[in-house]
């Protein structure tokens, strides 16, 4: 079997209502999909996080490269694409492209040996997934406390047991949002915060010291990811677990993560830290280091797949008669194609998620909705 076609999908779609969150806004999702298809017929697909069209760029720049190999030889395609764009593409566009393409020849391996991924990869550690639910991005009008706090009922409504918090945008109003979701969920489930880089290392300090009797579960990149001495220094200087991870890269970048103790947890996102070859590695890496796992999450059905596979073949850390298990993040915010690429969506049911068990990812992709949702001139 070798690979005989490889196209990429720009999808696009405006959004009803923009948001925007400590760094940026929205008025659009956006995704690049990966399609490889075979000489035998089968047909793989994947997903890379980030811009679509540079995303795509990079995917069709492989395509000498991937042509006539071998899909099942993943680590093969994965070396030969990293080293041939390495002096250039240790990071960021180049390999969120190459986890597209990584995703989609885990989904060919699987339909060639009738069984998901994640048996593939050893599993299953576990069927179904806790899901904790992602939202709370800022709106170009009305009353910040009252609108986030109805979408934080919205999400305990649908059984979720976890909910995320962006902050980072106005440091006192972001302590008094933090105590009034506390106050509005109970003490009993998971308030996670997520200020996407926005502080430097003396906010976060302070900020995690003023919150510190909130029982936060963790604060999730507290200051910009390119310094990992800021990281460490916010670690050691309040007491809340630090995660980060989801701009970074590779086994390479996180080994520098783990050496330095500058996290509690790491959050690689499967469509951009290298596919599932690669963050199958950097969880085995996590579990020798004693940090736990828990990939960011942020696109379609399919990168909700990959990360449902993956999850379910992640070692506990640490090993026990009752073991932590693994957290799904599930963006709650608006995505028209979010459940329309995929013909069954993946959704939870009282906070969790069945990890899927058909061949490969375990879904099918919609063609019709890869048309209705194309982006012009893509």
């Amino acid at each position: 079997m070798k690979i005989a076609e490889l196209r990429t999908h720009v999808l696009e779609a405006p959004l009803e209502q923009p948001f925007g969150w400590s760094v940026d806004r929205t008025t659009v999702r956006k995704s690049c999909i990966v399609e490889i298809v075979t000489d035998t017929g089968l047909v793989g697909w994947g997903e890379c996080f980030g811009p679509a069209r540079p995303n795509a760029a990079v995917v069709n720049a492989f395509r000498d490269l991937l042509i006539g190999a071998d899909p099942i030889a993943t680590d093969v395609i994965w070396q030969n694409l990293y080293n041939r764009f390495r002096d250039q593409g240790q990071k960021g566009l180049v390999i969120s492209g190459l986890s597209g393409v990584d995703i989609a020849l885990w989904d060919i391996k699987g339909k060639a040996f009738g069984a998901p991924v994640h048996r593939l990869m050893g599993g299953p550690m576990r069927t179904r997934i806790q899901a904790y639910a992602t939202g709370t991005y800022r709106r170009d009008e009305g009353d910040v406390f009252e609108y986030i706090l109805e979408e934080v009922r919205e999400r305990l409504d649908e059984g979720f047991e976890g909910v995320k918090l962006k902050i980072g945008i106005d440091f006192e109003e972001d302590i008094e949002l933090i105590r009034a979701t506390r106050d509005l969920i109970g003490p009993g489930r998971q308030l996670m915060l997520d200020a996407n880089h926005a502080y430097d290392a003396i906010e976060a300090i302070q900020l995690g010291r003023r919150v510190a009797d909130q029982n936060i579960a963790w604060f999730e990149e507290p200051v910009v990811p390119e310094d990992l001495a800021s990281y460490h220094e916010v670690k050691l200087g309040q007491p809340i677990p630090v995660a980060g991870g989801e701009c970074d890269y590779t086994r390479w970048g996180f080994i520098n993560i783990f050496t330095s103790r500058a996290m509690d947890i790491v959050q690689p996102d499967t469509g951009a830290a290298g596919g599932l070859s690669e963050c199958k590695k950097i969880a085995d890496m996590a579990t020798a280091f004693g940090i736990r796992y828990i990939p960011h999450v942020w696109g379609s059905g399919i990168s909700m797949a990959a990360a449902l596979q993956l999850l379910a073949s992640v070692p506990h850390t640490p090993a026990r008669l009752r073991p932590r298990e693994p957290l799904l993040e599930m963006d709650r915010s608006e995505h028209p194609f979010r459940h329309a690429v995929i013909t069954e969506p993946l959704v939870q049911h009282g906070g969790w998620v069945e990890v899927p068990t058909g061949p490969g990812l375990g879904i099918e992709v919609d063609r019709d909705a890869l048309r209705r949702f194309a982006a012009p001139d893509s």
